[in-house]
C-alpha cells in the first residue's frame, strides 16, 4: 500500500530531523472506499458459513451494500446465525460504518464454531476495519492490535496478521512491539519489502538509523523502484545530512506513481527541501 501499513490501511506521521529543523511527513487516511478495495469483501476462503443465503449476501455486497444489509437483517430474523452476521459486518463496514461492523465481525469470529482459519479469517477483517479510522480513533487501534492477536492465535503463521498488528502497534506509538511482528514477518517471509520498508520506518522512529538504512536497502534490492521504500530513504538521507540523496530519492518516488499518496508526500518533502530551513 502506498505508506503501508498497510494494509493495510492505515497511515503513519513520520518524523525526521537535521540542524534542529522538525520534519512532519504525514500520510492521511485513505478514504473508506479506497480501503475497502484492500478489505476482504466478499471474504476469500474458509466462509465462516455456507448455504445459498449466505453466497447471495455476500454477492449483493460489493454493488450494493445497503440491500445486503437489508438481506443479511431479514435471514438473521429467520435464524441466519453466524453468517447473516458477517454479512451484515462486512455490508457496514461497506457503508462506511467500520465500528459497528468491526463489532459484528468480532462477535461472529468469537462465537462461531468455524473452522480456526475461517475465524481468524473474522479477526483479520475486524482489524482491517479497526485500522479504517485508527490513525483517528486510538480505541480503535488498540482494538485491532486485539483482533490481529486473536487472529495469530488461530492462525500463527499468517504474515498478515502479523502486519497489522505491526500496524495497529505503531499507530499507538508501540515501535519496539512493531518492529518485533515485522520482524516475525520477515522470518516467514524475507522477501517483502513492504515489511522491510515499514521496519525501516520504525527504526528510524526509534533513531536506530543504521538498522533502518539497512532494511530499506534490503528493500530496494528487492524492488529497485519500490516508491516507499525510496520515500523512506530520502527521509533517512535528509535525516543524515544528505539532501541531495534525499531530493533524488524524493523525486523518483514522486516518478514511479504519480497519482499516489507516496508521490505526494514525496512532493511536499520536496516542497519543503527548496523552501529551506526558514520555511520548515
Amino acid at each position: 500500500m502506498s505508506r503501508r501499513l498497510t494494509a493495510i490501511c492505515a497511515s503513519l506521521v513520520l518524523a525526521g530531523g537535521i540542524a534542529g529543523v522538525t520534519w512532519w511527513l504525514t500520510a492521511p487516511a485513505a478514504p473508506a472506499d479506497e480501503a475497502l478495495a484492500d478489505l476482504p469483501v466478499p471474504p476469500y476462503p474458509p466462509r465462516i458459513a455456507e448455504g445459498s443465503e449466505y453466497e447471495t449476501c455476500l454477492d449483493t455486497l460489493a454493488g450494493d451494500p445497503t440491500g445486503a444489509v437489508a438481506l443479511a437483517e431479514t435471514w438473521q430474523a429467520d435464524g441466519g446465525g453466524d453468517g447473516a452476521l458477517h454479512c451484515r459486518g462486512l455490508a457496514l463496514i461497506a457503508l462506511g460504518n467500520p465500528a459497528s461492523g468491526a463489532e459484528l465481525l468480532e462477535r461472529v469470529a468469537q462465537q462461531s464454531s468455524a473452522p480456526a482459519l475461517a475465524r481468524a479469517s473474522v479477526f483479520g477483517q475486524a482489524a482491517q476495519a479497526r485500522l479504517m479510522v485508527a490513525q483517528e480513533d486510538p480505541a480503535a487501534a488498540d482494538k485491532a492490535a486485539e483482533d490481529a492477536s486473536k487472529a495469530l492465535d488461530l492462525s500463527p503463521a499468517d504474515t498478515e496478521f502479523f502486519m497489522m498488528r505491526a500496524t495497529a502497534e505503531s499507530i499507538l506509538g508501540r515501535f519496539d512491539k512493531a518492529v518485533d511482528d515485522v520482524s516475525a514477518t520477515l522470518r516467514l517471509d524475507a522477501a517483502r519489502p513492504d515489511a522491510l520498508v515499514l521496519r525501516a520506518e520504525m527504526r528510524r522512529k526509534l533513531n536506530q538509523l543504521d538498522l533502518a538504512q539497512a532494511d530499506v536497502t534490503r528493500a530496494l534490492t528487492l524492488d529497485p523502484d519500490d516508491p516507499d521504500a525510496l520515500l523512506e530513504r530520502g527521509i533517512l538521507r535528509q535525516r543524515m545530512g544528505d539532501p541531495a540523496g534525499a531530493r533524488a530519492d524524493w523525486e523518483r518516488a514522486r516518478g514511479v506513481d504519480p497519482d499516489s499518496t507516496t508521490a505526494d508526500l514525496a512532493q511536499q518533502n520536496l516542497s519543503l527541501l527548496e523552501a529551506g530551513p526558514e520555511r520548515q
